[in-house]
């Protein structure tokens, strides 16, 4: 078992755009492990503060989780490989 530590961090500060946008700070980005288009979860934790969570994506259920799943067993080709190969063995 292993701890994590947090180290203190300075304050950094960005400003609200007129629609309603912020940045954050790379240093955070960094540390949170946050990518470009991953979803963060808000929680108001008081009147005036609020917490974020990066979202983990939800596992599909029913159909939609065999999506995708044939992949795991055949490699994936590019077409003109798909018809060279359905041809093979055709007549001229």
């Amino acid at each position: 078992m292993y701890m994590m530590y947090y180290l203190p961090m300075k304050t950094l500060v960005t400003t609200v755009t007129e629609r309603g946008q912020i940045s954050i700070p790379a240093e955070i980005r960094r540390r949170m492990n946050l990518t470009s288009g991953q979803c963060i979860l808000w929680e108001m934790a008081s009147p005036t503060e609020c917490r974020i969570r990066p979202q983990t994506k939800p596992q599909p259920v029913g159909a939609k989780a065999m999506l995708g799943y044939a992949a795991n067993f055949r490699p994936t080709k590019r077409t003109d490989e798909w018809m060279k190969e359905l041809r093979q063995g055709e007549s001229t």
